[in-house]
């Protein structure tokens, strides 16, 4: 227990590291495998103008750069937040088995990181959500789909 305490505590360094340089909030994490961490981040976003570097985001980025994949399947995050729904994707496409975090959604609120209205947006039908959504050229769309299907060497992810 004390090596996991050891991976949030240096989450929680990254994330006191990239708020009191300007980068942006107080989110940090790092991605352990066998004990080792092996992707570490901060949250970005101010710093780099760019609203998907999230902790949980930079660490995943630095661990599969580091591998030399995209999955991170046996990995461990350990993030100072609760994720948000952006990163609880990333977390699930890289495959990563278990989740670890600091504060809460409800705790982040607290100081204007507020995801429960995300969270809310999904549980509607694309028309009724804030940004709404349509299909278009979907049938053109679709053809890509079998073409990614019969892909020579295609890699399964």
């Amino acid at each position: 227990m004390s090596s996991d305490l050891n991976f949030m505590r240096r989450a929680i360094e990254l994330a006191r590291h990239g708020m009191s340089g300007g980068a942006g909030g107080p989110f940090g994490a790092v991605v352990v495998r066998d004990g080792v961490i092996i992707g570490e981040g901060w949250n970005r976003v101010v710093g780099t103008s760019d609203p998907t570097a999230h902790g949980e985001v930079t660490a995943i980025r630095d661990a599969c750069g580091k591998l030399g994949h995209f999955s991170l399947e046996g990995c461990d995050i350990y993030t100072t937040g609760e994720p948000c729904p952006m990163c609880l994707g990333a977390i699930h496409w890289a495959r990563i088995s278990r989740i670890y975090y600091g504060f809460s959604i409800v705790d982040a609120a607290t100081i204007g990181f507020d995801d429960r209205e995300f969270y809310r947006q999904f549980t509607l039908p694309a028309e009724e959500r804030d940004i709404p959504s349509a299909p278009l050229a979907s049938e053109e769309a679709k053809v890509l789909l079998g073409e990614y299907l019969n892909l020579p060497g295609r890699v399964a992810y």
